[in-house]
């Protein structure tokens, strides 16, 4: 039997039965009402202060769930998570933690604010917020995960490393590169000492925004911190100078890297090559796809050296590089096709373009909305209305959406015919601004 006496009385004698596995004789209590989630709390706390841990509460808490009318309020269940975070119960700890966080507005600063204070183990409290920074961040539910941190940084709780990285990474992905910054000076503020793997966020958001003064500062920072670069450092660093067309300095990597013995792997020579293509410098492309080692050229490296040759009107050595890739036993894709029909279109070549379509077709390669939009944009500059609304057809048949490039290119097919009702027609449906019907003359 329990003993109900006073209240503290009763959770000792609660305690007791638990520790015995007698569960069964709290439901002999003839006040069942005072086993609530409060009472239970309590006893949570206090087994653990009395040094029993999750092997005694954890079956008595999962118990718990199959008494009809009850259920965990969330102090319960972070209390439970704390137990088991302590005794290093890591997955079972993670597992409840991620069943609850989207429960009790868990993330609203109100309520994290309560749960912070309300265990005054630092470690643990560190752990487990990590955990629901992680956890969110993954979930795409970046907000919630900046919530967290906030309150994990204002009660002075230092997040994990790995948690740090996981949330630069999701606002990466949000495409918000200023929060990065944001979120990062603040987490330098609270002592987290970043790693390669942070380091590597915090290039990947130059990269994406194009700054290479910043770039250049977190490299001199982790060679004073003595922090060692790794290949995706460099790759990332070597893509940003190619797209700014800072050839010199994307090299200056490549030799580093050589120094520091990092062998270059196939993204970084796809860089080197695309940033000399980009700028119609085929020969030093050409010179670096002949000096690859250690690495095996791809669909990519081929394709753009084809786009590279297309875009310096040297059609045939794209049509060569294409053998050249085929004869490896690598085929076009999509992205390839697209990149020598738009060259054929462009060059008037419309016969030629249809039977490449007709290849690709043969090869069970799935046209998309660029493969049409460019066959329908050359047959409108030719005036040929009649083909290009019948490639509109095919498009829609192979479950394709027309989008805006494409009724564009279609209502300057029919201004080109003076078709100018069917040109209107057109812009009504897209909602074209009137500034730029007046410029086409409607």
């Amino acid at each position: 039997m329990v003993f109900i006496g006073n209240h503290s009385q009763f959770v000792d004698s609660v305690c007791a039965v638990v520790v015995k596995g007698q569960w069964g004789n709290l439901l002999q209590v003839k006040n069942a009402s005072v086993l609530t989630s409060s009472t239970i709390h309590q006893v949570l706390l206090q087994l653990s202060l009395y040094g029993y841990g999750p092997f005694h509460s954890f079956p008595f808490f999962k118990w718990l769930d199959s008494i009809p009318h009850y259920s965990h309020s969330l102090q319960c269940s972070w209390a439970m998570i704390h137990i088991l975070t302590e005794h290093k119960h890591f997955k079972t700890a993670q597992h409840m933690l991620e069943k609850i966080a989207h429960k009790d507005f868990l993330s609203s600063p109100s309520v994290l604010s309560t749960l912070v204070r309300t265990h005054d183990n630092p470690e643990v409290n560190s752990q487990v917020f990590s955990w629901l920074v992680i956890h969110y961040a993954k979930s795409k539910m970046t907000q919630d995960a900046i919530q967290v941190f906030e309150q994990m940084r204002l009660h002075e709780v230092k997040p994990h490393l790995h948690a740090c990285t996981v949330l630069l990474n999701s606002l990466l992905k949000d495409g918000v590169t200023h929060m990065v910054w944001k979120i990062y000076k603040r987490m330098v503020q609270v002592g987290v000492v970043p790693n390669v793997y942070l380091y590597n966020c915090l290039f990947h958001a130059c990269s994406k925004s194009g700054d290479v003064e910043r770039a250049e500062q977190l490299l001199n920072d982790m060679d004073i911190k003595g922090v060692l670069s790794d290949i995706f450092t460099y790759n990332t660093l070597i893509l940003l100078y190619c797209r700014k067309g800072m050839h010199y300095e994307a090299l200056s990597i490549q030799d580093r890297m050589e120094r520091e013995g990092i062998s270059l792997d196939i993204v970084s020579y796809n860089s080197l090559i695309y940033g000399f293509c980009k700028e119609g410098r085929m020969r030093e492309a050409m010179r670096m796809f002949s000096e690859i080692k250690n690495a095996t050229p791809n669909h990519v490296t081929y394709t753009t050296l084809i786009d590279g040759y297309c875009k310096t009107n040297e059609l045939e050595h794209a049509l060569k590089m294409r053998k050249l890739m085929e004869a490896k036993g690598l085929y076009p894709g999509v992205v390839t096709y697209n990149t020598i029909l738009c060259k054929l279109c462009q060059d008037g070549r419309i016969r030629d373009a249809n039977r490449l379509l007709n290849e690709m077709s043969e090869r069970k390669v799935q046209a998309d909305n660029i493969t049409c939009n460019t066959l329908i944009n050359a047959y409108c500059k030719i005036g040929d209305l009649k083909s290009a609304l019948k490639f509109k057809n095919k498009m829609l048949e192979a479950g394709l959406e027309p989008d805006p490039f494409t009724y564009k290119a279609l209502i300057h097919g029919f201004c080109k015919t003076n078709e100018l009702e069917s040109a209107k027609e057109l812009m009504f449906m897209l909602d074209f601004p009137p500034v730029i019907a007046h410029t086409l003359g409607l």
